[in-house]
C-alpha cells in the first residue's frame, strides 16, 4: 500500500487521538493539540482536511452530547445533533483554509484559519484551539509566548515539522518537570460548591441563608476580623435571580464579617436576561460583570429575536473585558468563555491584576467538560502569569 493510502486510513485515527488526549482535563496534556496541524497538512484533498479536523473536534468535543442530555434530562441524541452541528465552523474554516501547495502558503493559511477560529463569527464555537498550549509551553510569555505558539503550529505544516516537533516537546518536558500552577491572588478566595442543579435555581430564604452560612465557613479566620477584608468567589448563577429582596438578605447577613461576596446572577432585561457576576458587601452592591458569550444554543438564542421573541441570554461580545473588584482590574471568564480564545485575549490586551474564572457545572457529570475549562483557564493564567481564582459547581 501507497504511503498516501496509509495516511487516508491513519491520519483521521491519529487526529482523534490528538483531540482526545489534548483536552482531556489535563491541563499538561495541551500540547499535544501542537501535532494537530501536522495531520491536517497530511491531507491530499480538501475533503481529507475536512475529516482530519472533524475527528479532531468531535474527539475533543466528546462531552457534549452526555452534557446537553443531563442539561435538558432528554435522551443522548439531541446531543449528538448539536455536537456535528458545533464541529461545522471548525470543520468549514479548516478544509476550506486547506492547500496542497507547497511553501508559505500552507502555514499562512493554517494561521489565518486559526485567527478565524479564534474571534467571532466562527471563533463563537472555537472550542479546541491548540494555541491554547501556548500557557503551558511557554509559562509567563505573555504575546512573546502566543507569538511562539503559533509559529510552531505553523510550521508543523512544513517539511521542518520533524525539527519543530523536537524543540516543542523540549519545551514541553521542561515545563512538564517545573511545572506550578498560577499564582493564588491575595485577599480573594474561591469557593467550589457541591449542589448540584439546585445551585441558582432554589430562590427559598433557608436556601439562600445556608449559602450564607457555607460563605462564612469557608472564609480564613482573619477575615472574620472587620478590618480585614477578604473577597469571596462563588460560581456562576449561585445567587440565582438578582433582585432587591435578595441584595438586601446578604447585605444584612454579611454586616460585620468583612466579607465581600462577588458571584454568580441572572438578571432579567426586557430583552431576556444578562449571566452575570455581582457583587455584594454590607455597604455596596453592583452587578460588575455581564458575560460576552453564554453557550450557543441553550442559552445564547439570537434567532428568537427575528421572530419577535426573547428569553434567552444576551452576548456582549466585546464589551467589559475588565472590571473593577475592590482596589483590582479583573478578567471574568464565565463557563463558556473559558472554552473559547477571544474574551481572554480581549481582557490581556489590557494590564489587569488576576483573572477569575467561574462555572456552573452540574450539568457536565461523567464528561471532562469542566475539568477542561478549569486546565484551559490555568493555561491562560500561566501564559500572561496572572493570578486565578477559581470557583465553579458540580
Amino acid at each position: 500500500m501507497s504511503p498516501d493510502r496509509v495516511r487516508v486510513f491513519v491520519s483521521p485515527v491519529l487526529s482523534a487521538s490528538i483531540g482526545w488526549i489534548a483536552w482531556s482535563g489535563h491541563v499538561l496534556a495541551l500540547p499535544t493539540a501542537a501535532l494537530y496541524p501536522l495531520i491536517w497538512s497530511w491531507a491530499r484533498t480538501r475533503r481529507q482536511a475536512g475529516v482530519v479536523s472533524a475527528v479532531y473536534f468531535l474527539a475533543a468535543s466528546r462531552g457534549l452530547p452526555q452534557g446537553v442530555a443531563n442539561y435538558y434530562a432528554f435522551d443522548i441524541w439531541p446531543g449528538l445533533l448539536l455536537w456535528l452541528i458545533a464541529s461545522s465552523a471548525f470543520v468549514i474554516v479548516h478544509a476550506a483554509s486547506w492547500t496542497d501547495t507547497v511553501g508559505w502558503r500552507k502555514p499562512f493559511r493554517f494561521l489565518v484559519a486559526c485567527i478565524l477560529m479564534a474571534v467571532p463569527p466562527f471563533g463563537i464555537t472555537g472550542w479546541a484551539h491548540p494555541v491554547t498550549a501556548a500557557g503551558v509551553l511557554f509559562p509567563g510569555g505573555g504575546w512573546w509566548g502566543l507569538l511562539a505558539m503559533g509559529t510552531i503550529l505553523a510550521l508543523m505544516t512544513t517539511r521542518s515539522w520533524r525539527i519543530i516537533a523536537v524543540i516543542t516537546a523540549g519545551f514541553w518536558l521542561w515545563s512538564a518537570i517545573h511545572w506550578t500552577g498560577p499564582r493564588v491572588a491575595e485577599g480573594f478566595q474561591g469557593v467550589d460548591l457541591q449542589m448540584g442543579a439546585g445551585l441558582g435555581r432554589d430562590a427559598s430564604l433557608e436556601h439562600q441563608r445556608d449559602l450564607i452560612a457555607l460563605v462564612r465557613d469557608n472564609v480564613r479566620d482573619d477575615a472574620r476580623d472587620p478590618a480585614a477584608d477578604m473577597i469571596v468567589v462563588l460560581p456562576e448563577t449561585a445567587l440565582g435571580f438578582w433582585t432587591p429582596g435578595l441584595v438586601r438578605l446578604w447585605q444584612r447577613e454579611l454586616a460585620g464579617f468583612g466579607i465581600t461576596v462577588v458571584a454568580g446572577a441572572a438578571r432579567i432585561t426586557p430583552e431576556g436576561y444578562d449571566n452575570v457576576l455581582a457583587l455584594i458587601s454590607p455597604e455596596t452592591n453592583d452587578v460588575v460583570y455581564r458575560q460576552r458569550m453564554p453557550v450557543p444554543g441553550s442559552m445564547w438564542q439570537p434567532w428568537k429575536g427575528l421572530f419577535g421573541d426573547g428569553g434567552g441570554a444576551r452576548a456582549h461580545v466585546f464589551a467589559n473585558p475588565v472590571v473593577r473588584i475592590g482596589d483590582r482590574d479583573v478578567a471574568v471568564l464565565i463557563c463558556y468563555e473559558q472554552l473559547i480564545v477571544w474574551p481572554v485575549l480581549q481582557s490581556m490586551l489590557h494590564d489587569i491584576d488576576l483573572v477569575i474564572a467561574v462555572g456552573n457545572g452540574w450539568w457536565t457529570e461523567e464528561t471532562s467538560i469542566l475539568d477542561i475549562q478549569r486546565a484551559s483557564a490555568e493555561a491562560w493564567a500561566r501564559l500572561f502569569d496572572k493570578p486565578l481564582v477559581l470557583s465553579f459547581n458540580r
